[in-house]
């Protein structure tokens, strides 16, 4: 996978820039807390699975990402911008599956 460069942020020693496994437990965590937001938003999942989902999307950032977490979340920000809706629910579809063996949260 291409690496993940937080362009459009101010340069700064706080930039990071992911690849690989890091840059592919981006694309599973934010493919989980968008398609969680969605599900609960449009009432088919509850607030209990979509908390679920959300835990799930915590636990990949802290056990598969490096940098502090203003450094996930403006990583998360720029994956959630390179994809649209569609693009994300068929991210869900295709790899939710794995995204869970890939990177395990227990």
């Amino acid at each position: 996978m291409a690496a993940l460069v937080l362009s459009g942020f101010p340069a700064t020693a706080q930039q990071k820039v992911y690849e690989g496994e890091e840059a592919a437990a981006l694309r599973c965590a934010n493919t989980m807390a968008f398609t969680a937001v969605a599900l609960e938003s449009s009432g088919r999942i509850g607030a209990v699975e979509k908390q679920v989902m959300l835990d799930i999307t915590i636990r990949i950032l802290a056990d598969h990402v490096t940098g502090t977490w203003a450094q996930k979340k403006a990583a998360l920000r720029v994956v959630r911008d390179r994809r649209d809706v569609v693009e994300t629910f068929e991210d869900f579809e295709r790899f939710a599956n794995q995204c869970l063996r890939q990177f395990p949260i227990n």
